[in-house]
């Protein structure tokens, strides 16, 4: 600062409007708390330093006196303990005090010295015939116990000590034959001091010092060396040549021999201790126990069969240490071995090799069977996918962790373990278990299950679906559906809840189950994919009549609980935000999806309820959405389309359909695509002319010239009716049974020849046309008269067709496959009504062999149905496989070709998404439309009238009188006679193009006029109709006319072969209403 001439010293502000005595206050208040920390944290330093100090200083001092108390013990007993007799063990010496006292892991002399203590226990316990109490404690054990006691647990712990630190072969001889045998005498159950013992052993973590040794040093002959060899990288065993070792690996490795090793031995011991009801060993932390460091180990049984043994008669207990574990969260197994053998799922190994056992010898209590599945359902979750099980990954968990699991892959062996432990008979004995605690249980008529019933349903439905993410679902299916009681339980506890609408939580079972969860939720992950299953196995005499394995009023009620859920899943419930929970909503939707979905097919078979019920309500934004791809609406047509109403589904088709339409010019002015077809050749030139049109061509407008016997083209400018006139005639001649490319079911049903190849050397390129054909005609909304068989019709929707599905092909092969099916009496069935049934069929009494007969055409041919059919004979043991297999070749394979080819034509110009909105039933309607009764108001509301008709005229309201008074067989024929389809429109004569037009014909109403019989032009819609005097003569001539086919002699394609002086004046003044109204077709009448 420059001086500025005033020599006073200006007072500072505060502007905070504080002084500067309480600023300066504040200041000394805080550097004096700074100062009295400082000096505290000096004092703590300084008190550390001096503990410390004190620590190592004693430290110090312990060692000194343990080196001269090892030095006067080594003066008086001998270097090797030479002059130690009985008599130094007993409670009065100070032998085990001064030893216990200066004990030393790391010193060689002290080892050697519990070496030879471990001898001479040996040798005394001979000599006392085992009477080892008394070497310890003298004669009264219970004066001197706590000292015994302690002596004894430090004793053993030393050994176990000394033993997990051996590496060298000789040390591991040593180990083999005098510390562990040490250990096993110490523990004996029939000792005082037993509990005790054991106790203290498991207190300092002893399941943890035998994990050591047997990962260090195995003693499993061949397998653990190849075993470390690989994962440890060295070969430590290679050489070993004591005959101490070998025996001990014979006593391992060869159970038959009888011996057990003396490790084995122990921990058979300890387990067996700790899992007995007189136990009174503190409780341990389960991180440490015998489930966590021991079980982890893999393929533990291998080495230790008798600890195996040992573990299966106690292994409730162990089972429910670990249920308790899962239920506390607590991370059970230690750190992964390896990569490729991960802790949860060696211990998971290990479990299923033991709990198979307890199974299958009938120690399947309930509590058990809770216990193991909650156990199994956390180690599975745990468990990386599996590969080896089908040759492929099984799991559908998509997760980062996941991924990299699967990049590294489990060890085979270990997957193997694991598949063998997994069969059906451990799946059976653990369902079955689980379901007998509650089958017998009291039935209670409140608003909530029972907590047992509860429980149980919780514990099997997570167990089965952590199984449906790991294990192959063929392996777990057929043994569920049909070997345990667990479809009819799941379906009775749905049932219940969902009429008092309480459903319980199960949260907590699952990882990824959501705490806001609906109870639902669970039981449906496993129900829907169980019945799933039956649907696609059972008959129809077991669905229908037997009412297997519901009842037909149950069937009802699941429909409209699966259509509330499904329907909550897909548009009410907000989307999931994390994977978990999106995987389980997607888990119980798709398999919702895939129940309703076969329902709806055995609905369509034989009506059981009403169509209505797999419907929902939707609104008109639901309808404007579902044409947009991404949004919920777009994802309900394409996973679950029969919740949306048919209608509304035929709006949304057609509304695609007339964007596709917009996008590639159909309704342009110019045409690029014109066709030549003579009519004697019709099917030909179609397909010579259609098979070399580009998709986009096909999409496209397409004008037909129709050329006569003459080779005179007729008259006529295609506006739209002549190539629907074109459509139904090839149609009708291409898909004709005589041609030889289809073939009819008993019913009259159409679907592919399977000898068409015999008749047509072409013939797969002409079914890619006739699917071209069939495509071009639904794209453009051309309604044709061709019944296709169900079967056949799901080959479009690219579906696998079943034994269910062979009735429409071949009833008789049906009921022969039925009775086949029947034929064996199981055992378990034998009794009926109270009378014993003596007869046992036997298939192969039947001479039936893995072979099929086909005929075509007269031609006899056999074809095996599996390699080396023909010499394999059908069995009870076989029986349905044999039946499957016809069925499949029947209904898929011999039609594999043709239906393949057909459908690349179709989905030129059908997208497959289109289709897949439409049940099979629904595909026909259609290409064929409605089945139901002529809606004659509907038509009479959507007709033109020309010619000098009116909807007030006399004659029409004649018509319509009489065409209502016709029965339904002739109202259709009529519709035929008329539009050249039997079928009205999906959603009324509205969508009819173009619309039904009545003109006058015959002009005044004279006596020539009023004979003649009504006409038809199939390809405008349009009745020519005189004007006749009474409703008789009217419908007299109606029903001649459309019984005698009238319309293909009149047909305005054909106008150059109809006489001039019979067309009527009028004629063109129809075409050019039809033009204004439906820019159509223009006809120009020629001389």
């Amino acid at each position: 600062m420059f001086f500025s001439g005033d020599p006073s010293t200006r007072k500072r502000v505060d502007l905070g409007g504080r002084s500067s005595k309480e600023r300066d206050r504040k200041k000394l208040l805080e550097q004096t708390r700074l100062e009295r920390n400082r000096r505290l944290w000096m004092r703590q330093q300084t008190s550390a330093a001096i503990k410390i100090q004190k620590c190592f200083r004693a430290r110090l001092a312990v060692k000194a006196e343990q080196a001269r108390v090892r030095e006067s013990f080594f003066a008086t007993y001998g270097p090797h303990c030479q002059h130690v007799d009985r008599g130094c063990f007993g409670p009065d010496s100070n032998f085990l005090q001064q030893f216990l006292f200066f004990f030393d892991t790391q010193n060689a002399d002290d080892f050697s010295a519990l070496l030879e203590i471990c001898r001479l226990l040996q040798c005394l316990l001979q000599e006392t015939e085992g009477d080892i109490v008394s070497i310890f404690a003298g004669v009264d054990y219970s004066i001197k116990h706590a000292l015994v006691d302690y002596r004894v647990k430090k004793i053993a712990f030393i050994c176990l000590q000394a033993d997990e630190l051996l590496m060298s072969p000789d040390e591991y001889c040593s180990s083999t034959t005098l510390l562990l045998p040490v250990i096993g005498l110490l523990i004996d159950p029939k000792l005082p001091w037993a509990c005790k013992v054991v106790g203290y052993l498991s207190e300092r973590n002893a399941f943890g010092l035998f994990r050591e040794i047997i990962l260090k040093r195995k003693l499993l002959g061949y397998f653990w060396y190849a075993w470390c060899k690989y994962l440890l990288g060295h070969s430590l065993y290679a050489d070993f040549c004591c005959n101490d070792v070998e025996q001990e690996t014979t006593r391992t490795c060869n159970p038959s021999s009888g011996k057990v090793s003396s490790l084995e031995h122990v921990l058979s011991l300890m387990v067996s201790h700790i899992a007995d009801d007189i136990c009174s060993c503190p409780t341990l932390d389960l991180r440490f126990s015998f489930s966590s460091q021991i079980l982890s180990i893999p393929f533990l049984w291998q080495p230790f069969p008798f600890l195996k043994e040992v573990f299966a008669r106690h292994s409730q207990y162990y089972i429910h240490q670990m249920a308790m574990c899962v239920k506390n969260h607590v991370n059970l197994p230690p750190n992964d071995f390896s990569i490729e053998y991960p802790g949860f799922t060696c211990l998971l190994g290990n479990i299923l090799e033991t709990a198979g056992v307890a199974l299958s010898r009938g120690n399947r209590s309930f509590e058990m069977a809770m216990d193991l599945a909650a156990v199994m359902t956390c180690l599975l979750e745990a468990v990386p996918p599996l590969k080896s099980l089908s040759g492929s990954i099984v799991g559908e968990d998509d997760s980062s962790e996941g991924d990299e699991a699967m990049d590294v892959g489990l060890n085979r062996d270990l997957e193997q373990q694991i598949s063998n432990g997994i069969d059906q008979d451990f799946i059976r004995h653990l369902t079955n278990a689980i379901l007998g605690g509650i089958l017998d249980a009291p039935e209670r008529h409140d608003t909530m299950p029972d907590d047992q019933k509860v429980a149980a349903v919780g514990a099997v439905c997570a167990l089965l679906l952590t199984m449906f993410n790991t294990i192959p679902l063929e392996r777990i299916m057929s043994v569920v559906a049909y070997r345990t009681k667990l479809v009819s339980v799941l379906w009775d506890f749905i049932q219940h809840c969902d009429k008092r609408n309480n459903w319980p939580s199960f949260t907590g079972l699952l990882t990824y189950l959501p705490g806001d969860a609906p109870g639902w939720l669970l039981p449906l992950a496993v129900f829907c994919p169980l019945y799933n299953h039956m649907l696609m196995t059972i008959d129809s005499k077991e669905f229908y009549e037997e009412e297997k394995p519901l009842s037909l009023k149950d069937i009802k009620c699941l429909v409209v609980i699966l259509r509330d859920a499904l329907w909550k899943l897909l548009w009410v419930f907000p989307l999931a935000h994390s994977k978990p929970v999106e995987f389980i909503q997607q888990r119980v939707s798709s398999g919702a999806s895939e129940v309703l979905s076969q329902l709806q097919d055995w609905n369509n078979r034989k009506q059981f309820t009403k169509p209505s019920d797999f419907h929902v309500d939707v609104k008109e934004n639901f309808i404007s959405q579902a044409g947009t791809e991404g949004t919920r609406a777009h994802d309900i047509l394409k996973q679950a389309p029969f919740l949306v109403p048919f209608t509304s589904r035929v709006k949304i088709f057609t509304q695609q359909l007339t964007a596709v339409k917009q996008r590639h010019g159909s309704h342009g002015v110019f045409t690029r695509n014109r066709f030549s077809i003579r009519r004697d050749h019709i099917l030909e030139d179609a397909y010579n002319q259609m098979s070399a049109l580009s998709e986009e061509d096909l999409r496209g407008v397409i004008r037909v010239t129709f050329v006569n016997e003459l080779g005179v083209e007729e008259a006529g400018i295609d506006g739209g009716g002549i190539f629907k006139d074109f459509m139904e005639n090839i149609t009708r001649t291409a898909f004709d049974v005589q041609y030889g490319l289809f073939k009819e079911t008993p019913d009259h049903l159409l679907y592919p020849n399977p000898g068409s190849g015999l008749s047509h050397e072409q013939h797969l390129q002409f079914f890619h046309f006739l699917g071209t054909l069939l495509g071009k005609a639904m794209f453009e909304g051309i309604l044709v008269d061709i019944p296709f068989a169900t079967f056949f019709l799901s080959k479009l929707k690219q579906k696998y067709n079943f034994l269910n599905d062979l009735p429409s092909l071949d009833p008789e092969l049906y009921r022969h496959l039925i009775f086949l099916k029947a034929i064996y009496v199981d055992k378990m069935d034998m009794l009926k009504n109270g009378k014993e049934q003596h007869y046992e069929g036997d298939v192969s009494e039947l001479e039936l062999y893995f072979v099929i007969v086909n005929n075509e055409y007269g031609e006899q041919t056999e074809e095996e149905l599996q390699p080396g059919g023909s010499n394999i004979r059908v069995t009870n043991k076989d029986r349905n496989y044999f039946i499957h297999l016809v069925a499949k070749h029947r209904l898929n394979y011999q039609i594999r070709h043709q239906s393949s080819h057909f459908l690349r034509g179709f989905q030129q110009l059908m997208q497959k998404d289109w289709i897949d909105m439409f049940n099979e039933k629904e595909l026909q309607l259609l290409i064929s439309g409605s089945l139901d009764c002529l809606d004659v108001d509907d038509l009479r509301s959507n007709t033109n009238y020309v010619g000098g008709y009116s909807s007030e005229h006399y004659v029409i309201e004649m018509f319509w009188e009489v065409l209502k008074s016709f029965s339904l067989e002739n109202q259709k024929k009529f519709l035929k006679f008329v539009t050249g389809c039997s079928r009205g429109p999906l959603l009324g004569f509205k969508y009819l193009e173009p619309l039904f037009c009545i003109q006058r014909a015959g002009g005044a109403a004279s006596e020539e006029a009023l004979d003649r019989l009504p006409t038809a032009a199939t390809c405008m819609n349009l009745l020519k109709l005189p004007p006749y005097a009474s409703k008789e003569q009217m419908e007299t001539k109606l029903l001649y006319a459309i019984n005698a086919d009238a319309v293909d002699a009149q047909r305005l394609g054909r106008l150059s072969r109809v006489e001039v002086a019979e067309l009527d004046p009028p004629l063109v003044d129809v075409m050019q209403i039809h033009v204004a109204n439906c820019p159509i077709e223009v006809v120009l009448v020629v001389m």
